[in-house]
């Protein structure tokens, strides 16, 4: 059976036509199932729980980056609460031309095609970032400066120039990553991509520098600033975050960034 979580903010009456037409295509294409519409009295915790329980097999994110990290956080939260390993499989319908930067990566560029794609159900099994309780498909990012992090529990290092710092199971940006680099979510691993700018005394020239390594565990530590995860959660530091190898069956474009 086919779910589909609508996000609260897709009820809006401006995505009432869009949604009309997301509904008469999936119909088209047989894949109508039961539609579960987000608001103040049902989270998608609770949703994505009660109907896995029934016995769903596919979940469909209908909205954003944030409805994405969500369902898949309340995927794995069932699994591993639950000490199951029910196979559930993951779907995007990307909803609005803002915050949909994970569908993108996936290889899912608007509505239409992503309709198409469930019905070509490719799948990709991939890993997940944990950081803290807290689950994330693509990538999380903080400021550089002032953060501490301590890596694979064996060595730590100390940002003290502005810049960012990446932590990178599914590349949003893989053409803003260094030469001859690369990020998978289906090694196992994690990327770490650290990018600070040294000022110059002369005006106008300062030199950027860059760090790109991989890592299976990693802590965090700033006192100023949040992590943002998967384009759409802040969360204070201190952070753990990890890898959950081959946690998520994923469909998946053909154009994905993987």
């Amino acid at each position: 059976m086919y779910i589909y979580i609508y996000d609260e903010y897709v009820n809006h009456k401006k995505y009432e036509h869009l949604l009309g037409q997301i509904e008469t295509r999936i119909t088209d294409l047989g894949l109508n199932g039961k539609i579960v519409r987000l608001g103040i009295m049902k989270s998608i915790q609770d949703s994505v729980s009660t109907e896995i329980r029934n016995g769903a097999k596919t979940i469909i994110a209908v909205g954003n980056d944030k409805t994405i990290n969500q369902t898949v956080h309340s995927i794995i939260n069932f699994q591993k609460s639950h000490n199951t390993k029910t196979e559930i499989f993951f779907g995007i319908i990307p909803v609005g031309e803002k915050n949909n930067l994970i569908a993108k990566a996936l290889g899912i560029k608007e509505w239409k095609e992503a309709c198409e794609i469930l019905s070509g159900r490719r799948v990709e099994t991939i890993d997940i970032g944990q950081a803290n309780d807290n689950y994330f498909l693509a990538q999380a990012e903080i400021c550089g400066q002032g953060t501490m992090l301590k890596i694979n529990k064996h060595y730590s290092i100390e940002i003290t120039e502005p810049g960012k710092i990446h932590i990178i199971n599914l590349s949003l940006y893989p053409n803003n990553l260094p030469h001859n680099t690369k990020s998978s979510p289906q090694d196992g691993i994690l990327e770490l991509y650290i990018q600070t700018k040294k000022h110059s005394l002369i005006k106008f020239n300062s030199q950027i520098n860059q760090s790109f390594f991989s890592f299976q565990k990693l802590t965090i530590f700033n006192k100023h600033t949040s992590l943002l995860v998967d384009n759409s959660i802040n969360m204070p530091a201190p952070i753990n975050i990890n890898v959950l190898k081959k946690r998520l069956n994923i469909i998946v474009g053909k154009k994905r960034k993987f």
